[in-house]
């Protein structure tokens, strides 16, 4: 039981990961909704929260029984997808670091989830560093560890909102919110921001999530280019899908 979120996670992960939802639903978030009754955030939350618990393995944790609980952090893992939550988006180090902190904190009584959102807010002080993006810029994803970032590194994002120690950025697919660890600003002119903005709209009437998979990785190389403009035949190719798919511009 206390594994149970973690294997719900490794099962998630494979699901999505080999498209084993594709055998009876379109997408993986009409899979989870039906099969499960939750979001696909949800799904993502335990996603995320198995590799936080697999990386927490790898400094020797393990649960034992109560009697011999210790505060070094080195007996215990966590129980519930809700006490790493704040954890994910850290990187595999910074994610170790606040485990043990926390388990150190909650001096052997129940380890919550506020005590390690405090920890890691502690951590995100103590390596605060300026947000110099502003909305409408261009930035390069740099996915590394991050799950909700899978499949995106090296795409191209809009940045449309500054937050303290993120970004949310647009792409094609839509919004996300981004650690400014995970960004790298690519420095354009403000004319060849706007080309890359208008590029991404475009790419955006036509990406839908039941699209084939070729279409999709066609659309989604675009959206990876390292330039604010489109060859002559990437722009033939994106006129011929949105004349395909009825797109008016």
């Amino acid at each position: 039981m206390e594994r149970a979120f973690f294997e719900a996670g490794k099962a998630l992960t494979e699901l999505r990961d080999r498209r084993l939802y594709r055998s009876t639903h379109k997408t993986f978030e009409e899979y989870c909704r039906d099969r499960f009754g939750h979001s696909r955030q949800q799904s993502n939350y335990l996603i995320a929260a198995a590799g936080v618990y697999e990386n927490l393995t790898t400094i020797g944790c393990q649960n034992v029984a109560d009697e011999n609980l210790t505060t070094n952090g080195s007996q215990i893992l966590p129980t519930s997808e809700r006490q790493v939550r704040p954890m994910t988006k850290l990187e595999p180090q910074q994610q170790q670091e606040v485990w043990l902190r926390a388990v150190e904190l909650a001096g052997g009584k129940v380890l919550t989830g506020r005590i390690v959102k405090d920890v890691v807010q502690r951590i995100m002080e103590r390596t605060k560093v300026p947000n110099t993006y502003q909305v409408g810029g261009i930035c390069q994803i740099l996915a590394k560890d991050n799950p909700e970032l899978r499949g995106k590194g090296g795409c191209w994002a809009i940045v449309s909102a500054v937050n303290d120690f993120s970004c949310t950025v647009r792409m094609w697919d839509g919004e996300y919110a981004v650690g400014l660890q995970h960004l790298k600003s690519y420095d354009y002119l403000p004319a060849e921001c706007q080309q890359v903005q208008e590029i991404s709209d475009r790419i955006s009437r036509v990406y839908f999530d039941s699209l084939e998979e070729t279409v999709k990785s066609l659309l989604q190389s675009l959206g990876k280019v390292n330039r604010p403009y489109l060859t002559a035949v990437e722009e033939k190719l994106l006129t011929l899908l949105e004349s395909e798919y009825g797109i008016i511009r």
